[in-house]
Parts: structure tokens; C-alpha cells; sequence
């Protein structure tokens, strides 16, 4: 017998039990799972609670999402990372806008094709606000599979997760499909745990789970490694007039597009000659680090002072409340950005 057919029974009176208190469930409407769903890639649920709230201040629904100014959505996603799933959330808000007369669609085609949306999330939107029986197969459900089905295959695979999904579609309830999916996500997050630490003790499938059995928790799952990311060393100028500090865009594609950034090069060095700047003085700001998917940024960070107003096209000179309220800048510059708040802070003292 599959193991996972023992499972929805015990896990959905556990889910039942044990169900973390998020807001998206409180009110399962598709757009407030979607926001949730793409939100929570790649970031923590903790992390996401404030912004998921103040997002739905400023955009309740879809039709004021597909309205929303570019520079404001950035802005709200400030910190949350991965920038294109905000612009791609206000593409599809626009698809549904003009496609669909603003009505979140309910067929599985139509949701999976939207932008930024994957199988998963699809999945996701479609059981859980829809009552759709589809799989929704993310990392902590590839997790809890292996382990309870003892399967040594690779979860990074194509192959694996395809068959995960069908594993998933022949187990889930009918009667529960939004349940179930939660639960298993639920599961992985805060039992099935990675990194060989799972509680196995207040797991519903201790009884049945194959790793545990046969004392495989730690080896399982298996995952190919990953190549190693390209170091980059880069120099961070934080340049400051007065109360304010010079911020640059980036260009609108590539590597976060579109967003504020304090000015950086290569390397290190003196001030790029070629922006033109005129330093008062200069001084050691501190290092940081950004770990991106494929490269790592160790940042040297320099300060600035200077009294000329020039500054090269497509530059700004940003206050602390334009930093606060106006100009996205993404968490690469998280260590600058805390910089420039003490020292304009201090200005403003002065």
C-alpha cells in the first residue's frame, strides 16, 4: 500500500489541531491567496504578515492592483526581494482587468496562464479559494513526499516533481482539496522540517513515514548541489548634499530591474571620475554582502560629502523621507540604505 494513501485522514485532524492563524486564511478569496501564494516565494511567513497587510491597504482588489503606479508597487515591496513577482502580479491583475471584466477566473488554464503564475501557484489558487481537486507541489511538500515515501529521487528534478504531482492528485480528498494542500505545505513548514531536523514526534505520519522507519530522515530528501555562485567585489559610494543623498536607477532590464540604487562600480577604487562628482571628503562607510541565485556581491562602502547639485542623467537626490516613503531600493543595499538613514539623521540634527 502507498503510505500516502494513509495520509489524509490524519493529516487534515492535525492541519485542524495545529493551523497556524495567517490572515489569507482567515478570508480565501483567489486574490488574497494569489498575493499570499506569490509573496510567500522565496521569503518567510513571518517576513510577510506587514507587507501583506499593507499591500491590501493600498490595493484591496484587483482592478486598484492593475491601477497601482509602478514606483508605489515597488515601494510596497521594498525588502521582499525578487521584484519581478511584483511586476508580474500587476501584469496579470491587468489581464484579468481587461480579460476577464476584472473577475478572478476559476479555470485552471486560465489561472496557469497568467504571469508570475506557475503550476503551483495555480494550484494553490485553484483548490484552496476554488475547490478544485490540483495538486499544489511546492518545496515542503517534494520534502514530505520523500520522506514519507522513502523515495531517494532528486526533488530538483523535473522528473521527481512531476511525479510528486501525480502522487498528490491520485491522494487528495475530494471533499478537502484546499485543506489538504494547506496541510501539506503546513507540514513541511513547521514539522517535516530541512537540514535533517524534522519533529517527527508530533508528525500525523510518524506511523507510516518510510524515512523514519528506516532511520533516513537526515539522507532525505535528496537534492542535487547547486553550482557555486560568482563573487563580485563592488564599491557602494554613498554620496550625500546636505540632507540628501544620490540615488541612481537601474536599467529597466536585467538584475532588479527598474529599482533606486546607491551608485556602485566594480572593484574598488577612487570616486569614478566619469560621474562627475566633486568630493569634500571621503571616508570608510563599513563592508556588506548580497547573496543572490547566481552571484554574491561583497560591497565596500564608502561616504561621501559633496557641495555641488550636479549629477549624472537619470540620478536623484533623495531626503530621508523620499527614502522612506517614495524610492524602492532593493535589500542588495540594505546595509547602505540603514547607512544613509544615521547620516542624513544626523544632518538633520545638525
Amino acid at each position: 500500500m502507498n503510505p500516502l494513501d494513509k495520509l489524509p485522514l490524519p493529516l487534515l485532524e492535525w492541519f485542524r489541531d495545529n493551523a497556524r492563524a495567517l490572515p489569507w486564511r482567515d478570508d480565501p478569496t483567489p486574490y488574497h491567496v494569489w498575493l499570499s501564494e506569490i509573496m510567500l516565494q522565496q521569503t518567510r511567513v513571518a517576513a510577510v504578515l506587514d507587507y501583506y497587510r499593507r499591500f491590501l491597504a493600498e490595493a484591496p482588489n484587483v482592478p486598484a492592483l492593475a491601477a497601482l503606479p509602478e514606483d508605489r508597487l515597488l515601494k510596497l515591496w521594498q525588502g521582499l526581494g525578487y521584484y519581478n513577482r511584483a511586476r508580474n502580479l500587476q501584469k496579470a491583475a491587468q489581464v484579468i482587468v481587461y480579460e476577464y471584466g476584472g473577475v478572478f477566473p476559476s479555470d485552471y488554464g486560465a489561472v496557469r496562464a497568467l504571469p508570475g503564475v506557475g503550476d503551483y501557484t495555480a494550484g494553490a489558487i485553484c483548490s484552496i479559494a476554488f475547490g478544485q481537486a490540483v495538486p499544489a507541489v511546492d518545496g515542503n511538500v517534494l520534502r514530505v513526499y520523500a520522506r514519507i515515501c522513502g523515495d531517494d529521487g532528486d526533488i530538483a528534478s523535473p522528473q521527481m516533481k512531476k511525479k510528486v504531482t501525480q502522487a498528490i492528485r491520485e491522494t487528495i480528498p475530494l471533499h478537502a482539496p484546499g485543506t489538504f494542500n494547506q496541510a501539506l505545505m503546513e507540514l513541511g513548514a513547521t514539522v517535516c522540517l530541512p537540514n535533517g531536523a524534522p519533529l517527527c514526534e508530533r508528525c500525523p505520519a510518524k506511523g507510516f513515514c518510510a524515512a523514519l522507519a528506516q532511520d533516513r530522515v537526515g539522507d532525505l530528501p535528496v537534492k542535487a548541489p547547486k553550482k557555486p555562485r560568482r563573487v563580485e567585489e563592488r564599491t557602494v559610494w554613498l554620496i550625500f548634499l546636505g540632507d540628501s543623498v544620490a540615488l541612481r536607477r537601474r536599467p529597466d532590464k536585467g538584475l532588479l530591474a527598474g529599482l533606486w540604487e546607491f551608485p556602485h562600480a566594480l572593484g574598488e577604487g577612487p570616486l569614478p571620475p566619469e560621474w562627475g562628482i566633486a568630493p569634500l571628503w571621503e571616508e570608510y562607510g563599513g563592508q556588506a554582502k548580497h547573496i543572490f541565485t547566481h552571484v554574491e556581491w561583497h560591497m565596500t562602502l564608502r561616504i561621501v560629502r559633496t557641495e555641488s547639485d550636479k549629477l549624472p542623467p537619470g540620478w536623484v537626490w533623495a531626503g530621508r523621507g523620499e527614502l522612506e516613503q517614495t524610492y524602492a531600493v532593493p535589500n542588495a543595499f540594505a546595509r547602505a540604505l540603514e547607512l544613509a538613514r544615521e547620516q542624513l539623521k544626523e544632518t538633520r540634527m545638525d
